[in-house]
């Protein structure tokens, strides 16, 4: 059975000054215009008649097939398409948000989304374009979970929310020279201003090292002023001092952009071939995120470099060694794992979208961001889910990354 897909969005739509627009999470470029709108009409995504492939099970531990929960799973009752579903965030334009947007959510079972642009509209007209994006929640699009509601708040050039309610967050570098205990009181009353708006993850604090010689050459975190200070020291107890006060106001923080985007002389946004051929899995790039995550961070978003010296074989979002080999494994990291940007930034241009979602999974990563262009969520959707029938490793993984990312839904205040 098909359905014409919705053509408008919902009514109401912030009415905002935009300005430059983040073009994903990764750097300060500006967002491409967003395709047009699918007209095909899609395969309905209500439970589906043929269950997901059945897993191998293990010498040691039986495992139920993917498409038969055990009693008391989290995902029992829930279709293959909306277990996908809780596996993707899509963007939505805090200017202009685009019908593709509201569409994921009702049609794709979208379960997450990220405000993405430039706004100056203040805290209540933000809570509003929330409230009509969890509004779209039902049983049928997300078994009534709530959303994800992400944003990109770090400060300087990279600030999404702004106007009446809103602090002006100054650079990270300039957030640096203040005391911990400073850092972390400001930054929970910055938290407390997104979560007044809806917001429940903000995509900060940035972690990455970048060499203090070559700042200016470093242009998605150095170039902009992103960075924590350019040592380890400095960046680990500002990072981490940033993300406490988030947390403490009920807005979970993501670190970023693992294993580290402060050696590489090009923009994965706005450059391909991006590449890092200076960092090792025990880099002191890498032990600032240990450091991190032994502060308690629950996400991790992934860069999409290629680091020679870890995986040349593929960039980092797509690399198992990266995902599951080092930040898994090395550094024992069990929370959510999720990419920057892979709807336009030209770093993963050389993949389909429904290529660049797989691969992610497959790595081992539990949510894939479409920001800049939510039009290619549909494409990530369906692929993922003939992944899933065809392959029931795959499909095991997809279950695991739900269930992750359900889990961390569930300690989320409100």
């Amino acid at each position: 059975m098909t359905r014409a897909r919705p053509r408008r969005l919902p009514a109401l739509v912030l009415a905002l000054a935009t300005t430059a627009v983040l073009a994903g999470c990764s750097g300060a470029g500006t967002e491409p215009s967003p395709g047009p709108a699918s007209s095909a009409a899609r395969t309905s995504g209500s439970p589906s008649p043929t269950p997901s492939p059945p897993s191998s099970p293990t010498a040691s531990t039986p495992s139920p097939s993917a498409g038969t929960p055990v009693p008391d799973d989290v995902l029992a009752g829930w279709s293959l398409e909306q277990r996908v579903g809780q596996l993707l965030m899509v963007g939505v334009s805090v200017g202009d948000p685009a019908a593709a947007s509201a569409d994921a959510i009702r049609d794709d079972h979208v379960g997450n989304v990220f405000l993405h642009g430039r706004s100056k509209a203040g805290v209540d007209a933000t809570r509003a374009l929330v409230d009509e994006y969890t509004g779209l929640v039902s049983h049928r699009s997300t078994r009534g979970t709530p959303l994800l509601v992400a944003t990109d708040q770090e400060g300087g050039l990279v600030q999404v929310l702004r106007g009446p309610g809103f602090s002006d967050l100054p650079k990270a570098t300039e957030q640096a020279t203040w005391e911990p205990a400073t850092l972390r009181e400001r930054a929970e009353g910055w938290g407390d201003e997104l979560a007044a708006a809806g917001v429940n993850l903000n995509l900060a604090p940035v972690m990455d090292l970048v060499d203090e010689a070559d700042a200016a050459d470093n242009p998605p975190i150095g170039a902009f002023d992103r960075s924590y200070g350019f040592t380890p020291a400095s960046v680990t107890s500002s990072a981490n001092a940033f993300a406490a006060g988030q947390r403490a106001a009920g807005v979970e923080p993501v670190i970023k952009h693992f294993p580290g985007l402060g050696r590489v002389s090009a923009n994965t946004d706005t450059d391909t071939a991006v590449t890092d051929d200076v960092t090792t899995r025990d880099d002191a790039s890498v032990q600032v995120f240990a450091r991190g995550i032994e502060a308690g961070a629950k996400y991790v978003m992934m860069s999409t470099a290629v680091y020679d010296r870890i995986d040349p074989d593929a960039p980092a979002a797509f690399s198992p060694v990266v995902v599951d080999d080092l930040l898994r494994g090395d550094l024992g990291f069990d929370g959510v794992v999720m990419t920057d940007d892979l709807s336009a930034a030209a770093q993963v241009q050389g993949r389909s979208p429904g290529e660049r979602a797989v691969h992610a999974v497959d790595a081992g990563v539990d949510l894939v961001l479409a920001s800049a262009d939510p039009t290619v969520v549909p494409e990530m959707a369906d692929a993922l889910v003939a992944e899933a029938r065809q392959d029931p490793a795959f499909a095991e993984k997809v279950d695991t990354s739900a269930r992750r990312v359900l889990a961390a839904k569930a300690t989320l205040d409100g």
